[in-house]
C-alpha cells in the first residue's frame, strides 16, 4: 500500500507541471517519469531510514506521513528532468559558438 501511496503522489504532484515551461528532457512524459521515479525511490529510502528496515510498508503500515515522504523525492525528480532539459535545449547553441 505504502508504493501505491508514493506513486498516486508523484502523479498528483506530477499534474502541476502545466504550470511550467515545458523544457523537460522527454517532453511531459520525461516529467512524469522523472516525478513518479522519485517520488517511490525517495519515498523507500526516507521509510527504510526511519523504520530501518528496507521494505514497502503494508497497509497497516501505512498513514498520511508515509504518503507524504514521497513528496520531496516528487520534487527533486520533476527537477532533475527540467534542468537536464534545459541542458540539453542550450548544449547545440554552445557548440555552434566555438
Amino acid at each position: 500500500m505504502g508504493m501505491l501511496g508514493w506513486v498516486m503522489m508523484g502523479l498528483s504532484i506530477w499534474h502541476f507541471t502545466i504550470f511550467l515551461p515545458d523544457r523537460f528532457w522527454g517532453g511531459i512524459v520525461g516529467a512524469f517519469i522523472g516525478s513518479l521515479t522519485g517520488a517511490v525511490i525517495v519515498g523507500f529510502l526516507i521509510y527504510g531510514i526511519k523504520t530501518s528496515s528496507f521494505e514497502v510498508p503494508g497497509i497497516k503500515a501505512t498513514d498520511i506521513a508515509v504518503v507524504l515522504y514521497a513528496v520531496p523525492g516528487a520534487l527533486i525528480g520533476i527537477a532533475a528532468v527540467y534542468f537536464e532539459g534545459i541542458r540539453r535545449e542550450k548544449a547545440p547553441v554552445e557548440e555552434l559558438r566555438t
